[in-house]
C-alpha cells in the first residue's frame, strides 16, 4: 500500500458525464476532488447515480465525456494492460457481496493477499483476527451459502479492507447489519482512514450520516454532485443515541 501525503488528490473528476446507451445522462458535469486520506459519505435518493459514480471510481465504467484522474493517471490515456495494477490499489464493497461460493469465509477474505503473494503464515494470522473484529470468529470455515445477508456483508467488507487499499469504496456497507455492527464497521473504516486510506461510503442511512456528522459528503441529485460540509453533532446528541 502506497499512501500519499494527506492533501494531495487521489481522485479527480472534471466535467464528467455518463449515459447508458442512447438514454439520458445519469451523471452530468460532475467535478470534484478527493484529497488523499479523506473520508466522505456519498448520499442521494435511490436512482440518483451513487452506484454509477462508484463504478467510475473503481474503473468499472468509462465516462461518456469528461476526465477522470486516479492516482495521477488520466484514465482515458491509460493503457488497458495498466488498469489491473490501478484496480489492485482499490478496495470495493459491493451491494451484492460478490463472494466466491466454493470458498470459505476465511479463503474469500484471504484471496486479495494470496493474489499478492503474501505468506500463508501472515494470512493465517491476520485474516482470522479481522473476521473476529467484524463478529465472524465462529464462521471462518463457513461458505457463503450458509451465511445470512448481514454475515456475507461483513465477509465482503473484511475482504475489501484486508489489504489496506489506497482507496476504499463501499456501496451501502451497513445496509444488511444491525446498528451495533454498523457502528463497529464504521469504526473499522475510521481506523483504516487514520492509516491513510481514502474512503467513500455510499449510504441511505441518514442516522449514520448524522452520527458521523464531522465527515463531509458528496451528494447526488438530478445527476449533479455537490460537496457538503456537515455541521458537527453535539456531544449530548451522540451520547443520547
Amino acid at each position: 500500500m502506497r499512501h500519499r501525503p494527506r492533501g494531495e488528490n487521489i481522485i479527480r473528476f472534471d466535467s464528467v458525464g455518463l449515459r447508458y446507451g442512447l438514454g439520458p445522462e445519469v451523471l452530468q458535469d460532475v467535478t470534484f476532488k478527493l484529497p488523499a486520506g479523506s473520508f466522505h459519505f456519498l448520499t442521494g435518493p435511490s436512482g440518483a447515480g451513487k452506484s454509477s459514480l462508484l463504478r467510475l471510481m473503481y474503473l468499472g465504467l468509462r465516462p461518456t465525456r469528461g476526465r477522470v484522474v486516479l492516482f495521477d493517471r488520466d484514465i482515458a490515456a491509460t493503457k488497458r494492460y495498466e488498469l489491473p495494477a490501478l484496480r489492485r490499489r482499490i478496495g470495493v464493497v459491493f451491494q451484492d457481496f460478490r463472494l466466491l461460493d466454493h470458498m470459505t469465509a476465511l479463503d474469500n477474505v484471504a484471496l486479495p493477499l494470496r493474489v499478492r503473494g503474501v505468506k500463508e503464515s501472515e494470512i493465517r494470522r491476520h485474516v482470522p483476527e479481522l473476521l473476529s473484529w467484524v463478529g465472524l470468529a465462529d464462521h471462518l470455515g463457513a461458505k457463503p451459502s450458509t451465511l445470512s445477508g448481514g454475515q456475507k456483508q461483513r465477509v465482503a467488507i473484511a475482504r475489501a479492507v484486508i489489504g489496506r487499499p489506497d482507496l476504499l469504496l463501499a456501496d451501502e456497507p451497513t445496509g444488511n447489519v444491525d446498528d451495533h455492527i454498523a457502528m463497529r464497521l464504521m469504526y473499522l473504516f475510521e481506523e483504516l482512514n487514520k492509516l491513510g486510506t481514502t474512503i467513500v461510503v455510499a449510504t441511505h442511512n441518514e442516522l449514520l450520516v448524522q452520527r458521523f456528522a464531522h465527515l463531509p459528503r458528496l451528494h447526488i441529485e438530478h445527476g449533479m454532485v455537490t460537496t457538503l460540509q456537515q455541521e458537527p453533532a453535539a456531544v449530548d446528541d451522540l451520547e443520547a443515541e
